[in-house]
């Protein structure tokens, strides 16, 4: 006898149904594995990979002057840039020497870069430059901010340099206008001038990374002094601000780092961070700020190397010109930095 259609048991219908949700559901899973799969090889290649505008920053140490120097370079096209190299120099003897700068160059080499710019963040009162140097050694354009014949002109005059010394920054291969742009590879730079601790202080925005120079210090040392001739604190309190309306995740690169409480010496921090917790800075009005550093720099004793420090870097790293008997002579302007 035949069942109705109607009557017949519902078990087929339910195992069939069964069936087919397993395999779509093991499907659906397989998909999700793949698109997991998928999205994390993109995420670990993103990471892998430097970004385009990320710089690779490699520092050198000078404890003799507590400075910081850096060969920031493009991973992708392996152009460079040296920041703020230091000469050995011993005061006492008079002598010169090239330990650190060789390091430079040797990393240089070893890393297959191709040095591009040899930037001077400004006249430095506390160390010697080895930009001529590195550049005989590597090529690259020497260069600092054009506000270096300010410098040249106070200085020129403290020296009595004479007519034959050139008041023109043309000392230097190339100088930097604030706003200017330029290349290091593929990694997009720019200038921002930020004087107050001299006329020529600028900071070079490298990628991702901000060179400062003696601008600021780390957080807990806050700022550079503004007692030099043509220094300014009120100047140096808009400077500062101007490098800290950068993103805040651009990292911040030191020139100088003197260890402030007995912490361990460092030389990188952020925007966010000098907007938080710089101790001369954060939630200080410009008033303030003037105050605070007026009274800390009538304080401070002048840098050890100023006097051979100005002599040379105003000079785009040279020497004075050698004497009739062939050596070379740094003067001492007596009381010339006295109150």
């Amino acid at each position: 006898m035949l069942l109705d259609r109607n009557e017949m048991s519902p078990t087929p219908y339910i195992l069939f149904s069964y069936i087919l949700i397993t395999k779509l559901n093991t499907w659906f899973f397989s998909l999700k594995v793949a698109v997991y799969k998928f999205n994390s090889y993109k995420v670990h290649n993103m990471c892998s990979q430097p970004s385009q505008n990320q710089a690779k920053v490699r520092h050198f140490f000078d404890a003799d002057s507590n400075t910081y120097s850096y060969v920031v370079s493009d991973p992708v096209t392996k152009a460079c840039a040296v920041i703020d190299s230091v000469l050995d120099f011993d005061y006492a003897s008079g002598t010169t020497g090239f330990d650190l700068a060789n390091e430079m160059v040797e990393y240089i080499q070893s890393e297959g870069l191709t040095l591009e710019w040899l930037i001077e963040t400004h006249v430095h009162a506390d160390h010697l430059s080895a930009a001529p140097y590195i550049q005989e050694k590597l090529g690259g354009k020497l260069a600092i901010g054009e506000h270096i014949i300010t410098v040249q002109e106070t200085f020129g005059k403290i020296f009595n340099e004479g007519t034959e010394f050139e008041r023109n920054g043309s000392q230097f291969d190339h100088l930097f206008k604030d706003g200017d742009t330029y290349q290091v590879g593929e990694l997009s730079c720019h200038v921002l001038h930020t004087p107050g601790h001299t006329p020529a202080c600028t900071t070079h925005v490298i990628g991702d990374a901000a060179f400062v120079g003696d601008t600021l210090f780390m957080p807990d040392a806050g700022t550079a002094r503004a007692d030099f001739p043509g220094g300014d604190a009120g100047i140096l309190y808009d400077s500062v601000n101007k490098i800290l309306s950068l993103r805040g995740d651009t990292r911040i690169f030191m020139c100088h780092d003197y260890g402030p409480n007995g912490r361990e010496l460092a030389f990188e921090t952020t925007v966010a961070e000098q907007k938080a917790n710089n101790i001369h800075i954060s939630q200080k009005s410009r008033e303030e700020f003037i105050e605070l550093r007026e009274t800390r720099d009538a304080t401070l004793a002048m840098p050890r190397l100023i006097l051979p420090s100005l002599q040379v870097n105003m000079r785009a790293g040279h020497f004075p010109p050698a004497a009739d008997n062939g050596m070379v002579y740094l003067k001492v302007p007596v009381n010339a930095f006295s109150e």
